[in-house]
């Protein structure tokens, strides 16, 4: 009771109504649960895919299910808890020493291949640019430049449905030496995109999570001062513009003959359905996933308006799946534009309202291992990392009217981040101005030195956008 009443005082929220509360210090609580310790009491742990057993002067953590929590939860951990991220970080580091790779979904030791991607990229990134630093970052680039280069599976075929790339179950049964973390590199490296090479697998979802593996592996190069491959991998990372159907208006699967695949709806895929370049969603639940590149996403679409009003129509449609990590940012690409940040304000509102609930089915699907619940407690404060690998929150207007978050002195320099909103009634959602320090900030982002060293963060609020 003592260990968990001090882990949930590390943020202390006042004012909302009583089920805000609840809802907020659940959601806090899932947080905590995964990734966990591994270590037995001597620190002894079993070894990443072996039957040795080895032993750790810190904490070995386990079950990383990166493809979700990659997204927000390891960025609430290096924020309010930055000892344990620096844990996860050497846990996932050692896990390349000891059999070659990153973890991608790991679980008490064992590489289940669960989703796609190179989720252990914008990880480390982030956390490494965001200024936790203890930990062999050059392994960890070795480790990064390793599955962003090593060519995949050479296919037999270039036939649709005839051979080729299937689902991600396969690759996880293929012997040999060939790149595990992404299995189609050989195409994304050649063809700047996957393309689709059987009915059901995922080129798709596979390239868009590469694009942005590489656009925070770009930026951790350019830290680290290989300007080259930060060239490269920032190139890399723009080959989404290769999906864009103009004829759709969304991203969709390209046939190996360079051609779109037809016939194509883009509603399939909605409840899971089976769907031809995209994993457990539709064309609607990944186009806008281009979260390094808003603005070039929307010159792509035809200008602001155009983009502005095809993501309201998301919305609008209930084509928006709040369970479904590729387009759980999409409330916060409306910030990106000036004159309509009030958008982020009113649908981050509303989702919560409708989906986080002190009700049994009140949290939206699958926690994934408290990657719902990371997106409840940013936006219940009023930021969000809606870009990983990138040391930048989109701010967005708290639900509560004081927060304290405890920050930790070995880490960051001052002792405490208070949040505080001016309001006159709780209907008031939008926002007037926003203080940092007392000074006016003049767009509703802020960088990770900013939040942890400005001051006060002040909210003012208004009642209508």
């Amino acid at each position: 009771r003592e260990l968990w009443e001090d882990d949930l005082s590390r943020i202390l929220v006042e004012g909302g109504t009583d089920d805000q509360k609840t809802v907020f210090y659940t959601a806090l609580y899932h947080t905590l649960i995964h990734p966990n310790v591994l270590n037995d009491v001597n620190g002894e742990y079993p070894a990443m895919e072996s039957n040795e057993i080895l032993k750790t002067d810190n904490t070995r953590y386990t079950v990383f299910s990166l493809w979700d929590t990659y997204r927000n939860l390891h960025q609430l951990m290096t924020l309010v808890w930055p000892d344990r991220q620096m844990d996860m970080v050497r846990s996932m580091i050692d896990m390349y020493r000891e059999w070659g790779w990153m973890p991608k979904w790991e679980l008490y030791g064992r590489e289940t291949w669960t989703m796609e991607g190179d989720p252990s990229i914008p990880v480390i990134t982030d956390t490494w640019l965001k200024g936790l630093l203890d930990y062999d970052i050059e392994t960890a680039y070795e480790a990064f430049y390793k599955s962003a280069t090593m060519p995949g599976i050479s296919y037999s075929t270039d036939t649709v449905g005839k051979g080729g790339a299937l689902p991600d179950s396969y690759y996880a049964s293929l012997k040999g030496d060939f790149n595990r973390m992404r299995p189609d590199n050989s195409d994304y490296m050649k063809l700047g995109y996957v393309p689709l090479r059987s009915e059901f697998d995922n080129s798709v979802s596979h390239a868009l999570e590469y694009y942005i593996a590489d656009y925070s592996l770009s930026l951790l190069a350019e830290d680290l001062g290989k300007k080259a491959d930060a060239k490269l991998f920032k190139e890399r990372s723009l080959g989404y513009k290769n999906y864009y159907s103009p004829e759709y208006g969304t991203f969709r699967p390209i046939l190996p003959n360079g051609t779109f695949l037809s016939p194509f709806n883009p509603q399939q895929g909605m409840n899971f359905e089976e769907n031809p370049g995209f994993h457990e969603g539709s064309a609607w639940n990944y186009t806008f996933y281009v979260p390094h590149d808003v603005k070039g996403l929307a010159k792509l679409m035809g200008g602001k308006k155009k983009f502005i009003d095809k993501l309201e129509m998301v919305f609008e449609k209930e084509y928006y799946d709040p369970a479904n990590e590729p387009d759980i940012a999409y409330p916060h690409l409306f910030s990106y534009f000036k004159g309509e940040e009030w958008r982020t304000q009113y649908h981050i509102h509303r989702l919560l309202k409708k989906y986080y609930t002190t009700e049994p089915d009140g949290i939206p699907g699958n926690d994934d291992a408290g990657t719902m619940s990371a997106w409840a407690v940013f936006n219940m404060m009023g930021f969000y990392p809606d870009c990983p690998g990138s040391p930048y929150y989109t701010l967005t207007s708290p639900v509560f009217d004081r927060i304290i978050i405890k920050l930790d002195e070995k880490y960051w320099s001052e002792e405490e981040l208070i949040i505080e909103v001016k309001r006159n009634q709780p209907e008031e959602i939008y926002i007037k101005e926003i203080h940092l320090g007392g000074k006016l900030l003049k767009e509703n982002r802020i960088s990770h030195k900013q939040l942890i060293e400005g001051g006060k963060l002040l909210f003012d609020l208004k009642l209508n956008k």
